[in-house]
């Protein structure tokens, strides 16, 4: 009888520990998500004053101006929906026409040398890095949420109160982000 009592204290012990690290690893993906959210906000917030330093200079340029805001607007959109596909392919797209856009810079060397844009660069640079790292963290909390999710004996309880694995943060090496910037003229 003692034994039992034992047994069913351990199992009991055992469920309450998975049920609790289960919800502190999904804290910890919302908490990676959160990072990301706020670094792409910042650099939504930059797009518009590069595209306006850049537009001084380089007024022929109008497609790719337009191919920015597109992407910017389709990025903050599919981040409202919260689907992750959806928000990868986008801010994919969006990285992709913000190359284009440096591209079009760099044959414009009096606009390279104005302090504000170089400034402007240099934060949206920064900010990049900070997305980078952002995606790896969450990246890295997602791993560690789907393991515990997939493995046993904790895949019984995911089971029982429905913990699904979560989507990665992907760079899509076959979309703009992955590939190198070609500028026509």
């Amino acid at each position: 009888m003692t034994i039992l009592l034992i047994v069913i204290g351990v199992i009991i012990l055992w469920f309450i520990f998975a049920y609790n690290s289960f919800v502190r690893l999904n804290n910890r993906v919302k908490e990676a998500w959160s990072d990301i959210e706020v670094q792409l906000k910042r650099r939504y917030d930059l797009i518009p004053n590069i595209m306006e330093s850049v537009k001084g200079y380089a007024k022929h340029e109008s497609g790719v101006f337009e191919k920015v805001t597109e992407a910017r607007t389709r990025a903050m959109g599919a981040e409202s929906k919260g689907d992750m596909k959806e928000i990868a392919k986008a801010e994919n797209m969006l990285a992709g026409t913000l190359k284009t856009l440096f591209a079009v810079a760099e044959n414009y060397p009096t606009l390279r040398a104005t302090e504000n844009f170089q400034k402007l660069q240099d934060e949206l640079s920064d900010t990049e890095n900070k997305i980078q790292a952002a995606r790896r963290f969450y990246n890295g909390n997602v791993r560690d949420f789907n393991t515990k999710v997939e493995t046993f004996p904790s895949n019984l309880i995911a089971k029982i109160f429905s913990f699904a694995a979560k989507e990665f943060f992907d760079i899509d090496e076959k979309g703009p982000e992955g590939q190198p910037v070609t500028v026509k003229f």
